[in-house]
């Protein structure tokens, strides 16, 4: 019986070719996609799982009394912790980005120089680092790997780039950052950190290197019984209450702001802890805590991704109910001779699992052909393993299966419920009235309202993008190239090369202007500071933040930013130094946070920061930052010094132009790497986000159309196949073309019609929370709307007419020949 039921199955999906390769099409194209979706989701939220200890680990996190939340904690916190509180069972402080510098093997020469690498995933990090954190160890012991200064362990990989084949362990380093040259010697070499971990660096250096107040280059804000400075992520371990459950570690976050509270009472900022099971996706949509994943994205493409299999299923439901016509007098027969219920359901619902399985193995090829787009797509290295980590391949693999039970059985449901008396007489054969009609036009507007509401959304992104990337920012980045700050004084360069380098910048006739400065359009200041207060301060005005820039007095001509009032640093207050000049400027929006009624009264006036500074210009507000952020309170020092040089060059022969650059900076910076980058391209970089949006959005959208639409050929397929004699006595009786092509078109417009009233509402609901995002954002103006609804008709009308145009075509004598 079996067999005969595949027979069958296998014959009806040949007979009827054209509907049978839409639903399966239309089916593999939604698994597919699925499939490649819940890889990327199953990956985010496998991020951090492998470390053993993590239910038992907690991120410091500090809140200031604006609300906003740091990762970055005071070296001296975390040993305080675990003194005081015995619920603490231990403490690791990292430096996730202080060691950043330059790295070079003693002893090793290439070509007579030592060759040197500019490293940005080094860390520092406390002896327990390797114990608490499961990173395994391919050569040392975790638990002493890190244990005394001046010591480093490198990844497998950092260890062939440095050493090649030959032994790593034992060997000695150099390393050049902003506290200095070090050298250190390797006791450790671990497997590489995997690319799902929120901690990933090429090597680990000892943080007790920097108890060594020699070690810290005049940096006394990095001692580690330091309070003040906070540039440590430090994590604590607590015990477990019970197998499952995590500690109460709120309890211990209270305790902790208690006996802050009593020793520094003017503090109003607060501890928090974050478990670390939550520290790449928050807990829920309304978590506050830092987090360096987005569950919002990750709920959105979950949500797009079932909406796309919902489509799938829609077209295979839709176009099986429609078919299911066709077969009524079958079933009518089959009845009639005794066949029951179950047989009839077993049979049809075997035909559409043989359906679903067909369009499932297609998907699981076309998800083999596009894996390797997909990963150049999110920049990850995925494959069909990942969905192996937390059950996803089970939970994936359960929907699809209710999916095609549910839809599979609707449809058997639908053929089997025919009365065989009245499909034996021909009744209920309408396309319109036949068994489904209502469920077919329902899914047909949902089909068509998810993809109006998906165009809706990529219009909307892509116009903000648009706006962010073409806005007057107030500062002008293009032809500017930043050259990272050397950190290698070799022989005193930094002193005599800058000079030599300068004068012969101001030689070539390609460089408009140049600058040395501590920010750059588009990264973050130099730090934030508080306490900051003008004469005769309001109640209130030392808790509030300002951020502080460290420019030189070309700072503001090369980037073409303006004064509002007042005049710009000297290049003997640059030269002194904030500290010596006593000199200061602010921004617009600085100058009003310190209480200036204008820009003009905030020239001369005296600050109080430790001592008083005088503010000599205002600076007209520029966005130092994406977008998405508004214009802060900003503090500019002067300083002309060692760092990130911006050159503003002609437009042509660009390439040509970097390499003279390059043979002047190495000439002037020996042993330091030559690495630049573009200020516009940086400054974009932080819209890479809402450009991997609108892309998302994008291919969804243009998929979830496609797969609709294969939907509405074939049900305009079948329409027309059902109406082909009434088309014929209609062009008999003299109907034009035109009008067959709209009596077979206006059902389906109608229903398109009522896509785009649904769609529309829902589409700006969710677009203008998305948008409140956004400091500086566009109005979602009604345009938007039309085009989609354009776009929507267009499509359908063009998806339609082919079947309509074609049966209008066709000569009546081949349909009435046989009446």
């Amino acid at each position: 019986m079996l067999i005969n039921y595949f027979k069958i199955a296998f014959r009806n999906l040949r007979k009827n070719r054209v509907f049978s390769i839409i639903n399966i099409a239309g089916l593999a194209l939604g698994v597919a996609a699925f499939i490649l979706i819940l890889e990327y989701v199953a990956y985010e939220r496998s991020v951090n799982t492998f470390h053993k200890n993590l239910p038992t680990l907690y991120r410091m996190l500090t809140q200031t009394p604006e609300g906003d939340i740091w990762v970055d904690m005071a070296p001296a916190v975390g040993p305080l912790a675990k003194q005081e509180f015995p619920e603490v069972r231990d403490f690791c402080r990292v430096g996730e980005h202080s060691a950043n510098g330059i790295v070079s093997v003693a002893g090793q020469k290439n070509d007579g120089a030592q060759q040197a690498f500019r490293e940005d995933k080094l860390a520092y990090a406390d002896a327990s680092f390797f114990t608490l954190f499961t990173f395994p160890l391919v050569q040392g012991t975790a638990s002493s790997a890190l244990t005394q200064p001046n010591t480093v362990a490198l990844s497998e990989s950092q260890a062939r780039k440095y050493f090649g084949d030959t032994k790593a362990m034992g060997r000695t380093l150099i390393l050049n950052n902003q506290f200095g040259k070090t050298l250190y010697t390797v006791t450790a070499v671990y497997a590489d950190m995997p690319q799902n971990s929120d901690l990933l660096f090429d090597a680990v250096f000892s943080l007790q290197t920097l108890a060594n107040p020699a070690n810290l280059n005049g940096n006394t804000w990095a001692r580690l019984d330091s309070f003040d400075g906070s540039f440590l992520t430090t994590f604590l371990q607590l015990p477990d209450r019970e197998p499952g459950v995590s500690a109460d570690y709120k309890a211990l976050a209270a305790k902790f702001n208690a006996y802050k509270k009593k020793a520094t009472p003017k503090d109003e900022s607060l501890f928090m802890l974050q478990p670390a099971t939550n520290m790449h996706l928050a807990a829920s949509l309304s978590d506050t805590y830092r987090t360096s994943g987005s569950l919002g994205f990750v709920y959105l493409l979950s949500g797009i991704a079932g909406l796309i299999l919902l489509i799938a299923w829609f077209n295979y439901v839709n176009l099986s109910t429609a078919g299911s016509l066709k077969r009524a007098k079958e079933v009518g027969v089959r009845k009639v001779i005794g066949a029951g219920p179950g047989q009839l359901i077993g049979q049809f619902l075997g035909e559409s699992l043989l359906v679903n399985v067909i369009g499932f193995v297609l998907a699981l090829m076309l998800v083999m052909l596009l894996q390797g787009t997909f990963n150049e797509f999110i920049k990850k290295d995925l494959s069909l393993a990942i969905l192996d980590t937390n059950g996803f391949w089970l939970a994936g693999l359960g929907l699809l299966i209710l999916g095609a039970l549910a839809s599979g059985g609707y449809v058997a449901f639908a053929l089997t419920s025919f009365q065989p008396i009245q499909t034996l007489k021909g009744a209920g054969s309408s396309p319109r009235t036949g068994k489904g009609g209502w469920l077919r036009e329902t899914l047909v507007v949902a089909q068509f309202s998810t993809s109006i509401v998906l165009v809706i959304a990529t219009c909307v992104l892509y116009r903000q993008l648009l706006y962010m990337q073409n806005k007057d920012l107030g500062v002008r980045l293009a032809q500017r190239v930043v050259i990272q700050g050397p950190q290698v004084n070799q022989n005193g360069s930094f002193t005599s090369g800058t000079a030599a380098l300068e004068q012969q910048l101001t030689q070539l006739p390609y460089v408009k202007s140049f600058c040395q400065t501590g920010i750059v359009p588009g990264n973050y200041y130099n730090f934030t500071a508080g306490g900051i207060t003008k004469q005769n301060p309001r109640p209130g005005d030392d808790k509030k933040g300002y951020s502080m820039g460290i420019i030189d007095d070309r700072f503001l001509k090369t980037y073409e930013i303006g004064l509002v009032a007042g005049r710009n640093f000297s290049i003997r207050e640059a030269e002194l130094g904030w500290e010596k000049s006593g000199k200061l400027m602010v921004n617009e929006t600085g100058a009003k946070q310190l209480g200036f009624p204008s820009a003009e009264k905030a020239v001369g006036q005296i600050i109080n920061w430790g001592q008083p500074y005088e503010i000599v210009g205002v600076v007209r507000d520029y966005h130092h930052q994406g977008l998405q952020q508004a214009i802060e309170p900003v503090i500019f020092m002067p300083r002309r010094s060692v760092s990130d040089l911006t050159v503003q060059l002609t437009t042509d022969q660009v390439q040509t132009k970097i390499a003279e650059l390059e043979r002047i900076y190495k000439a002037s910076y020996p042993g330091n790497p030559f690495e630049f980058y573009f200020a516009d391209e940086n400054y974009n970089k932080q819209y890479q986000s809402e450009q991997q949006y609108g892309q998302v959005f994008t291919i969804a959208s243009a998929l979830a159309i496609f797969i609709a639409c294969l939907g509405l050929f074939g049900l305009a397929a079948f329409t027309t196949e059902q109406r082909t004699k009434e088309i014929g006595v209609r062009k008999v009786l003299g109907a034009s073309v035109t009008s067959i092509v709209t009596l077979l078109s206006k059902d389906f417009l109608k229903l398109v019609l009522v896509a785009i009233i649904i769609a529309s509402p829902i589409a700006w609901y969710a677009m203008n929370r998305w948008l409140q995002n956004f400091e500086y954002k566009i109005a979602i103006e009604w345009w938007v709307f039309a085009l989609a609804a354009l776009l929507a008709t267009a499509i359908a009308v063009l998806t339609v007419s082919f079947q309509s145009v074609k049966a209008a075509l066709t000569n009546p004598v081949k349909s009435l020949k046989s009446e």
